[in-house]
């Protein structure tokens, strides 16, 4: 298992195709600083240009937190300028994880709130333990969800739900986030990350062009009319229809044995 540091805040194990992304800030639960944002954004810059990691998990450091959002301490010390000026920076760190072209997996224990659970929601499956604690809580402090939050928790829960949850600014528990779709699956407490990586190991022994042609077709057709929403994928599957990964899986199928896939 190799690692690779990005700046101080950023871990990145590799276990085999898939890419393990710690957020690694413990002595502040997580807490999102513009030196960990910069962080998060050259890792999601490296990884989205690795062809070999085709699951990426995102996970935690810290026993008792994923993450507990913005950095307010350091916010609290900002001028309006600097604040604004720091913007293109944070927003950056929350489509960085976004924009990965590969499926990611959120291992969650603890709070993950504000911008952590805006870094959870960024990924396409949340994988929960009987700890966490979740929730949008920034009208509380003044501002609002800005890093992905007031449009991709809609697209999990729909718009009242969303509503209900962003205006209380509650938190909300393992069980009931599970019921209300806010987290995908969960387990016992401290297997989140086990059971990310299972679920990770499982994804990225298929083809790595399907899994991100698949992806692109999924995020980009949301919402779409159907008629429209079926172009995308159209779109999608012409990029893999004539690729080596396809011509190598029917091949394996044929011959009953297990793809080795080229990854073009």
């Amino acid at each position: 298992m190799s690692e690779q540091r990005f700046g101080e805040f950023v871990l990145v194990r590799r276990h085999g195709k898939v890419a393990e992304f710690v957020l690694d800030r413990p002595q502040a639960m997580n807490a999102v600083s513009a030196e960990m944002a910069r962080s998060i954004v050259a890792a999601c810059a490296a990884l989205g240009a690795d062809p070999d990691a085709r699951v990426v998990v995102l996970t935690s450091s810290h026993e008792r937190a994923f993450c507990v959002g913005a950095d307010l301490k350091e916010r609290n010390a900002m001028s309006d300028a600097e604040l604004l000026r720091s913007r293109p920076l944070s927003r950056g760190a929350y489509t960085g994880v976004l924009e990965l072209p590969m499926p990611t997996i959120a291992a969650v224990h603890g709070y993950a709130l504000g911008g952590g659970f805006e870094l959870a929601l960024s990924c396409d499956v949340i994988v929960a333990d009987g700890t966490a604690v979740v929730g949008l809580p920034e009208v509380s402090v003044g501002v609002i969800p800005g890093g992905g939050g007031t449009q991709l928790l809609p697209r999990r829960v729909g718009a009242a739900r969303a509503a209900e949850l962003v205006f209380s600014a509650r938190r909300v528990e393992a069980a009931e986030a599970r019921a209300l779709g806010l987290v995908d699956e969960l387990v016992e407490a401290g297997r989140d990350r086990e059971a990310a990586l299972e679920l990770a190991a499982r994804m990225a022994a298929n083809s790595p062009v399907g899994l991100r042609a698949a992806k692109r077709a999924l995020r980009l057709g949301h919402g779409l009319d159907l008629r429209t929403g079926l172009e995308v994928e159209d779109a999608a599957w012409r990029t893999v229809a004539f690729s080596g990964d396809r011509a190598e899986g029917v091949a394996a199928f044929n011959e009953k044995r297990r793809p080795e896939w080229p990854g073009e």
